[in-house]
């Protein structure tokens, strides 16, 4: 299996990484303009209020985009944009399933892999 590296965490993200060693994807929501966002940050990037929370998120969602990796690398990878079922885009690899198979607009679900000594990342297969 690829090696993963670690994120590099700060406060602002340590709860989305905290949440992912539960087995839990979670997203920032803004009480403001109701209104999720991914990547999280402290201000809401649609109405930059800074009444953000963070909340459950279905872990389910399509690919938007995707290219896999095979040349240049050790084993071949497939990186994705998902967009999730609460309408953000998350950049991501999409894993165990036949990389052939991957397709615009497939219905994957979340899973959580080890990274290299840190916290576990969310990455997605096919649901």
């Amino acid at each position: 299996m690829r090696k993963v590296p670690a994120p590099a965490l700060n406060p602002e993200i340590q709860p989305f990484f905290d949440a992912a060693v539960s087995g839990k994807l979670v997203l920032k929501f803004c009480t403001a303009c109701s209104a999720f966002h991914h990547y999280p940050r402290a201000l809401c990037p649609h109405c930059f209020s800074d009444r953000t929370e963070w909340r459950d998120a279905k872990g389910t969602g399509t690919v938007y985009t995707y290219s896999v990796l095979r040349s240049g690398v050790p084993e071949p990878y497939c990186i994705a944009y998902v967009t999730l079922e609460e309408g953000v885009s998350m950049l991501t690899n999409i894993v165990d399933c036949d990389l052939d198979t991957v397709r615009i607009g497939m219905t994957v679900r979340v899973v959580f892999k080890p990274s290299d000594g840190g916290a576990p990342v969310p990455m997605f297969t096919r649901a």
